[in-house]
């Protein structure tokens, strides 16, 4: 039997036939197939996984100390690291920069759950059954010994991978190999599924059998996305409240109809699947509905930080290639500059700019420049209107920038399997109930909230949306609203914590503060939860789709003293369910350090809620996915509860209000100073906002009357204010012999400062 025999059976459907050649790493792909195929066995994996119309064909093959991987698209072959291929049948299906690989694609099995119980919980009760007891490392060293026996006992499906796959697959020929294993092959069209049997008896190879009558197709595989969220909450909760914004109020049938025309309406506009529509805005309605009606449409969300400037707005802008922006009525001024930069630059037709207006909006906006408004724009759409959905669910749903330069901006993709993965690794971390009421204080441009705009749809929650974080706002919506959770980085518990008493109102119900972006201070942490707030800690980057980790309360803390409570509280914890595995390990080695609390190494994450890539930058996704796992760059310890603890930056980030600021970036803006010889960028700790930056600038000759404040005031020209510099220190700057910067010396320096607010 030929290919061309294979491809007759698929009915001329256009099935799929891949050809292996382990040796030199290459494949070939034929069209399209509609087949899923999930072997799981002892040791070897062979997974081919069919996502709508979009094929993925993973093979992991491990052969003593050696594992290879290599990953197969419908017309185009990848080799292992390689980015995901552009499609021309499914534009938008991809994006430059996309790789899958071990760090952030992997099967999803609850054989996990008990890997990371018997890890971070070995300790804990696992089962009671009479007198009989164990704890969660018990029960993971018996499930283990078990499988072991069961091995021994002769149980080994799929024994021929071992030997077999590799000639298998050697060459394009399947006609012997087939024929000589017991396998059952499935090859399907769109309209029909096909069976092929072969049996041979091969006693040096064993034999590969898949479970007699599995079959995959649309009934019971489809994508994941948390697009199903908003469907599921408008179909069974139409009538609760799904969002809140003043005196606004909708309810979830309302919600699900306004995204529905959104989507139409950007259809309308020429908007498919795979382009891009920027967001610039504060945490207003359209904000949320944005996050569900723009992938609707097939589009990839891109939510711009509305703190950035004109410039690096315009450089966002180019490097997405967004087709729209939606920009809040107080922001429009940026907008316009930005794309006035960004039409100076390019001869590429400029984003359609889409005016969100408010209720105190100020009538005598310039609206010259605008293409629509959005309640015009929205109104224009159709209820009935199909929503695109996804043809796998390894399609890309958004984008956001960790920091942009006009050279090298991060724009980090996310996936629409990494979303809802993560929408319900972070309600569960949240410990959210069905019905929460969510107060977003966390900006909606940052990971996209933390994946939370989709995850509270999925609990049926209540959004208050506040488009300004102040004390007294909090205070009111959590006491009048009955709200049960709220996140932000510690700068937002600390002006909490040292608000005016008359803004403060008594909490008589139980309020969860999740804080991430540094370490909070541990007296904040009792102070918050002496004004009724329950703080718990995580951690995360914008490549793992932000909380990767979560400091896990064991019932046991409760009776320690307060301030051992807050220290234990401060640590970073364990990974969410969404994750298969985070590890500090030696970046040189990969050996894993040990668990106490003093050797330091390199945090590194692995699973489904890792980023699928940099847009449009290769060369840095490859880089950071390195040994099959995702390199955060942080250093940390491990301590005897496996719990990690954040204690350095490799790469000199300072997390300034929940916000990273590249030092790179301020010391390049500090050089071009007339005065300025040379510049490096630290980190002083800060109460207030946890870090600023602060610069320490050696002065050319002839300038020594030259003023700090003249230093942060031309920063502060040529960047966003929160990332100009709050300390300026003149003085020679140290160096190595070899010339270059000895930054630990002047982060020491910084830290003896204190802080400044």
């Amino acid at each position: 039997m030929d290919f061309a025999t294979l491809r007759s059976m698929n009915g001329g459907g256009g099935g799929l036939i891949c050809a292996f050649n382990f040796s030199n790493g290459v494949s070939n792909t034929f069209p399209r197939s509609s087949c899923f195929l999930h072997q799981h066995m002892n040791h070897k994996r062979f997974i081919m996984m069919k996502l709508c119309n979009n094929v993925i064909l993973r093979h992991y093959y491990y052969s003593n100390s050696r594992k290879t991987q290599i990953i197969f698209s419908a017309h185009s072959s990848l080799n292992n690291n390689s980015h995901y291929p552009n499609d021309d049948d499914d534009q938008g299906s991809s994006m430059e920069g996309v790789v899958f690989c071990d760090a952030n694609s992997s099967p999803l099995t609850p054989i996990s759950f008990l890997e990371r119980a018997a890890r971070f919980c070995g300790e804990r009760t696992s089962l009671v059954y009479g007198s009989l007891e164990y704890k969660w490392s018990d029960t993971y060293q018996r499930c283990l010994k078990l499988a072991s026996s069961l091995t021994q006992l002769g149980i080994s499906p799929g024994d021929v991978l071992s030997t077999t796959m590799n000639q298998l697959f050697k060459n394009m020929h399947w006609t012997s190999s087939l024929r000589n294993s017991r396998a059952t092959l499935f090859i399907s069209s769109h309209k029909s599924l096909k069976f092929c049997n072969f049996s041979k008896d091969h006693k040096d190879q064993g034999s590969w059998e898949l479970m007699e009558g599995l079959f995959h197709c649309s009934a019971n595989l489809v994508p994941l996305t948390p697009l199903r969220f908003l469907e599921r909450a408008a179909r069974f909760c139409r009538e609760r409240t799904s969002l809140v914004y003043g005196s606004l109020e909708y309810k979830w049938g309302e919600t699900h109809q306004r995204c529905l025309k959104l989507a139409s309406s950007l259809s309308q506009l020429g908007i498919s699947r795979g382009d891009v529509v920027a967001t610039l805005s504060p945490n207003v309605p359209a904000m949320y509905e944005l996050h569900f009606a723009v992938p609707m449409a097939g589009a990839i969300i891109c939510t711009l930080n509305s703190r950035l400037d004109a410039s690096m707005v315009s450089v966002l802008l180019e490097h997405s290639q967004a087709k729209i922006l939606f920009v809040d009525y107080q922001l429009l001024e940026v907008a316009r500059s930005a794309l006035d930069l960004l039409c100076k630059r390019t001869s590429s037709k400029l984003p359609i700019l889409v005016l969100i207006a408010d209720s105190d909006s100020d009538s005598t906006i310039d609206t010259s420049s605008i293409s629509y408004e959005y309640e015009m724009l929205l109104a224009n759409g159709e209820k009935g209107f199909e929503i695109v959905r996804p043809k796998s669910e390894m399609d890309p749903i958004s984008i956001n920038y960790t920091s942009g330069t006009t050279s090298r901006p991060k724009g980090v993709i996310f996936s629409h399997r990494g979303a809802y993965l993560n929408s319900l690794a972070t309600v569960l971390l949240f410990r959210m109930d069905l019905f929460p009421v969510y107060l977003w204080t966390v900006p909606m441009f940052h990971c996209n909230g933390w994946c939370l705009p989709w995850g509270v749809a999925a609990q049926f929650g209540t959004n208050i949306c506040l488009r300004k974080v102040k004390p007294k706002d909090i205070f009111d919506n959590v006491t009048n609203y009955k709200v049960t959770h709220l996140g932000g980085a510690p700068t937002v518990l600390n002006m909490i914590v040292n608000s005016a008493s008359f803004d403060r109102k008594p909490i008589d119900h139980k309020v969860l503060a999740m804080t991430g972006g540094s370490p909070p201070p541990p007296q904040i942490i009792a102070k918050m939860e002496e004004l009724g707030f329950t703080v718990s800690h995580l951690y995360g980057l914008t490549e793992t789709y932000g909380p990767g980790t979560f400091c896990v309360w064991k019932p046991e803390w409760d009776l320690l003293a307060p301030q051992e409570r807050s220290r234990l509280k401060a640590r970073q914890g364990i990974p969410h369910v969404g994750l298969d595995e985070i590890d500090i390990k030696d970046p040189e080695t990969m050996e894993s350090v040990p668990n106490d609390g003093k050797t330091m190494g390199e945090v590194m994450f692995r699973g489904n809620t890792v980023m699928s890539g940099y847009l449009r930058d290769l060369k840095a996704t490859k880089e950071v996915f390195k040994d099959g796992w995702f390199h955060s760059g942080d250093l940390g310890v491990k301590h005897q509860d496996g719990y990690i603890e954040i204690k350095d930056r490799l790469k000199d980030i300072i997390i300034s209000g929940g916000e990273n600021i590249s030092s790179v970036e301020v010391e390049t803006v500090l050089y071009n100073h007339p005065a300025v010889l040379e510049a490096a960028v630290v980190a002083r700790p800060d109460n207030h906002w946890g870090q600023t930056p602060c610069a320490f600038v050696e002065l050319k000759e002839g300038y020594d009357d030259m003023d700090s404040q003249e230093i942060i005031n031309f920063c502060r020209d040529h960047l966003p204010h929160y990332m100009a510099p709050k300390t300026v220190i003149f003085q020679d700057i140290p160096k190595t012999s070899t010339g270059k910067i000895q930054k630990y010396v002047l982060r020491e320096k910084a830290k003896a400062l204190g802080s400044i607010s």
